[in-house]
């Protein structure tokens, strides 16, 4: 892996677009592969062992490409998996974390809605 390598990028579909998007707008000299897995969405409906073993064969792939860092543009693969990919790999795995609290740091007065899978919902950091 070289600085001149690329970053990978992956959501369960198109969503993580706004992602690549802003990431480009922040580093526009660097190379991104965006993976939309839209043959295995929504990763919502699926168990937390599946979600993994499509995420796992996702950076493999990745990795195998040569990227010097994966963004994980999608709560549901973060809140899955996101501390087994880290040790598993030795390049920095970034994951989307909820903004949720931060939301309601705003204030008592405020409303929050949450956009978000059956999945991501039931794990802990929500």
């Amino acid at each position: 892996m070289h600085s001149e390598s690329p970053i990978g990028v992956f959501d369960s579909g198109l969503g993580g677009i706004s992602v690549l998007y802003e990431i480009h707008k922040l580093l526009p000299n660097e190379d991104l592969i965006y993976l939309g897995d839209s043959q295995y969405n929504p990763y919502g409906t699926k168990t937390k062992e599946q979600i993994t073993d499509r995420c796992i064969a996702i950076c493999d792939r990745f990795v195998e490409m040569g990227v010097k860092m994966i963004v994980i543009a999608c709560n549901t693969a973060t809140s899955a998996c996101v501390p087994l990919l880290r040790e598993r790999y030795d390049i920095d795995i970034i994951g989307m974390e909820p903004a949720l609290k931060v939301a309601c740091e705003r204030g008592p007065d405020r409303h929050v809605a949450v956009w978000a899978t059956n999945f991501t919902l039931k794990e802990k950091k929500f």
